[in-house]
């Protein structure tokens, strides 16, 4: 039997594929919500970018804070060793100072070196010593813990410090104990500084 197609016969259907397809009509969009929707996010893009922004100085704030002040905890629990030094400095009178042997000079001069080399480590890193004698007493920086009558002493002057402050940075880390004075005549306020000295 001959396979071969005769040449009269109908040719084979085309192939589904290359039938044209069925053309669909889009839906009709209204521009003016177009131009809403844009506006929209943008108005959303902008927001973004500002909260980005905000955090950005936020976490620098943060970052900053935590490297100036993050040895806060620390140097609280260092401030009692500097306390008992300058107790120990305070009990030698010029007396027994005068007349100490080679020995307990020199010891007397290790104890003063080491308050010296302390506070020199504190005020490398932003710790500073708070001694307000006969400064106006200030609230924010000392704490009364009695007064003294003195009339011949300005009323709210610091007359004695029992305990020294500190402050890091521009924040206290530990107000002074004052004795403050009561009786004389009232305080003239701190002078201002001048922030624009310097021709600025």
């Amino acid at each position: 039997m001959n396979d071969t197609p005769r040449p009269d016969a109908p040719a084979p259907e085309a192939d589904a594929k290359s039938s044209p397809e069925p053309k669909v009509s889009k839906p009709y969009v209204d521009p003016s919500l177009l131009v809403d929707e844009a506006a929209e996010m943008k108005d959303r893009l902008l927001r973004t970018l500002a909260e980005m922004e905000n955090l950005r100085k936020r976490t620098e704030r943060e970052v900053a804070d935590a490297r100036q002040y993050g040895i806060a905890s620390f140097a609280r629990d260092i401030l009692g060793v500097s306390d008992n030094l300058r107790r120990a400095l305070d009990t030698i009178t010029p007396e027994v100072r005068a007349g100490a042997d080679a020995a307990f000079t020199a010891f007397i001069e290790g104890v003063e070196l080491t308050e010296r080399e302390l506070m020199k480590a504190l005020e490398k890193h932003g710790i500073r010593r708070i001694d307000p004698l006969n400064e106006k007493f200030d609230p924010n920086l000392h704490d009364a813990m009695f007064e003294v009558p003195d009339p011949s002493v300005a009323a709210g002057t610091v007359v004695q410090v029992m305990q020294p402050g500190y402050v890091i940075a521009d924040r206290i880390l530990r107000p002074a104990m004052v004795a403050v004075s009561k009786g004389g005549p009232k305080a003239s306020p701190a002078p201002v500084a001048n922030d624009n000295a310097g021709g600025k």
